[in-house]
């Protein structure tokens, strides 16, 4: 057999084992995600509290227990949290939010939570609906720059808008398009 050809062989070997193994470990990994949540789940209650501040912090500068540092693994403890400082009753508490609901969390205002330990799962509104944010548009997006800058031609086709200086490409700012080529409508351009 050519050299090339064990080389292919192996590098295949390698991905397919590399690919069975990813998907064992996910395996794994959902079902101890199904246990935790059934864990959550048993444990929930319904609280009233005042959130009176929300943000994004590392487990070491979020004020939570010393336990809950302890029993965090290494790998987590860098990880930027949801944090959530409310008024649960006559005490001030830190508590961790779920990151699919922390955006639908009001500053401000009292709301009704269901709390597993220190762990926000659901937040409900007490004096009217939670208002949920749209979703925001992508901060930059050249397809959308190209749609809005043509026009129709009459004669079919489109004509695309080109810089104030001349330049053959669509748009500045989308560097990687290809030139606009020389058409007989583009002329006077």
């Amino acid at each position: 057999m050519p050299t090339f050809t064990i080389v292919l062989l192996v590098i295949t070997a390698i991905i397919v084992g590399f690919t069975i193994f990813l998907y064992f470990l996910g395996k794994r990994a959902d079902k101890k995600r199904v246990e935790q949540e059934a864990d959550i789940a048993a444990a929930a209650q319904t609280v009233s509290m005042l959130i009176i501040d929300k943000k994004k912090l590392r487990l070491k500068d979020a004020g939570l227990p010393d336990a809950v540092v302890a029993n965090t693994p290494w790998y987590g403890r860098r990880a930027k949290l949801p944090i959530v400082k409310a008024k649960v009753g006559p005490r001030m508490m830190n508590l961790i939010c779920d990151v699919q609901i922390y955006d639908m969390i009001p500053v401000k205002k009292e709301v009704k939570a269901t709390v597993s330990g220190l762990y926000i799962t659901a937040v409900k509104g007490v004096h009217g609906k939670i208002e949920v944010p749209a979703k925001k548009a992508p901060a930059f997006n050249c397809s959308q720059i190209i749609r809005n800058h043509r026009r129709p031609h009459p004669a079919g086709g489109f004509l695309y808008a080109t810089s104030d200086k001349g330049s053959p490409y669509t748009n500045r700012a989308c560097s990687g398009l290809a030139p606009v080529k020389a058409c007989p409508w583009r002329a006077n351009q």
